[in-house]
């Protein structure tokens, strides 16, 4: 390779923040690959068992703090942030009602995957007609990559206790990208953490799942238990998940910083009528065929429909008593799966000690968010 002298390389950097930005990314940083420093981090998180049933977060080893082992050659990480705030995003308003089925915001619109992938392709492209012998690759959640960690070297935001990345001016309401390259490009300054003494997200997470600051216990995370989880969701965490039937916003719903998030522009993003506000029982209602229609293109459709339904089949249970909810229950169990019928079951014991006792109010945690949200102290898009 003919290297570039470092006036060259300057000069290329700054375009490539531009072409960035002009391809829809809000930001981009570039960072070296040395990331020494979070391996034994790593390397306890995995011993802890904090994986869960994520077995692929251990099969590479370090390489997953070591980017020029996983792509030989790279020398640089550009790092990007993508906006994905919907408007009307609606988070009090559905997770009040327990009737209606909470859905991450991040799944509400189109699968991020394929669109930052495409984009960070393009952006490589545009790089290689400056650098002809440059090799490049794009990832977005597709291999070993820390991505928080890339993020925060490159000047993206800093790893909030939570363990997902902040950013100042836009909160933590975006998806992260990466493209490895191997020309020595300019870095740019890591960000300093702007936690201070915030432990909002620690306490307001239902299952307690933030063991610690920047430390989460996936086995006891909503995301991971609606998500991951392959087999039955535990049951002493299945009345704290609420009407949250995949994923879980609560920290970064009470996350300060998130005042200042932004909505995005991107309309792939936007919610599809179809998911966003629903009614547990109309969703649950899906056969196959429809789940599959209604998620196409859809983050969701990665859980299959048995998951789905198993997922619903909690939010039902966790649902206010109703006579239509108990019969659409038990009319369902002779064509349910085991693993549906178990929740299932679960979810009909749940309405029948409703049924001989007032329904107790809404969790503690869940009303403080729902509070703060309609305070103005959340931003409620």
């Amino acid at each position: 390779m003919s290297f570039l002298n470092t006036s060259e390389l300057l000069s290329l950097s700054e375009n490539i923040k531009a072409w960035g930005k002009a391809l829809g990314f809000q930001q981009v940083g570039i960072c070296d690959v040395n990331l020494e420093q979070h391996e034994s981090h790593l390397q306890s998180w995995l011993e802890k068992g904090y994986a869960g049933e994520m077995h692929y977060m251990a099969e590479h080893g370090m390489k997953r703090a070591r980017p020029a082992e996983l792509l030989p050659g790279t020398m640089r990480v550009i790092s990007v942030r993508m906006d994905y705030l919907p408007p009307d995003a609606k988070f009090a308003q559905t997770l009040k009602n327990k009737q209606q089925a909470y859905i991450s915001r991040y799944a509400l619109g189109r699968d991020y995957h394929k669109l930052l992938r495409a984009r960070l392709k393009k952006l490589g492209d545009k790089i290689k007609a400056e650098c002809a012998e440059l090799n490049f690759r794009p990832f977005v959640d597709s291999a070993p990559v820390l991505e928080h960690a890339i993020a925060e070297k490159a000047g993206i935001g800093w790893t909030g206790k939570h363990s997902l990345t902040i950013n100042k001016e836009a909160g933590s309401w975006f998806f992260l990208g990466e493209l490895f390259v191997d020309i020595p490009l300019p870095v740019d300054k890591a960000v300093v953490e702007n936690c201070g003494s915030c432990t909002a997200c620690l306490t307001i997470c239902p299952t307690q799942a933030i063991v610690e600051p920047y430390v989460v216990d996936a086995r006891r995370c909503i995301s991971y238990l609606t998500i991951e989880q392959k087999g039955a969701i535990p049951e002493q965490y299945r009345s704290l998940i609420g009407n949250r039937v995949y994923g879980c916003d609560d920290c970064q719903l009470i996350c300060p910083w998130n005042r200042y998030a932004n909505i995005t522009d991107e309309a792939d993003f936007h919610p599809r009528q179809k998911l966003m506000s629903q009614e547990l029982i109309d969703l649950f209602a899906w056969n196959e065929e429809t789940f599959l229609k209604n998620t196409e293109g859809s983050p969701i459709r990665r859980i299959g429909f048995e998951r789905w339904q198993r997922n619903l089949a909690v939010g039902l249970g966790n649902a206010a008593y109703s006579e239509r909810i108990v019969n659409t229950l038990q009319a369902a169990l002779s064509q349910a799966t085991d693993l549906v019928k178990e929740h299932i079951q679960w979810a009909l014991q749940q309405h029948q000690n409703k049924a001989s006792q007032n329904e107790k109010n809404d969790s503690r945690l869940t009303q403080r968010l729902v509070r703060s949200i309609e305070k103005g102290l959340v931003r409620d898009a």
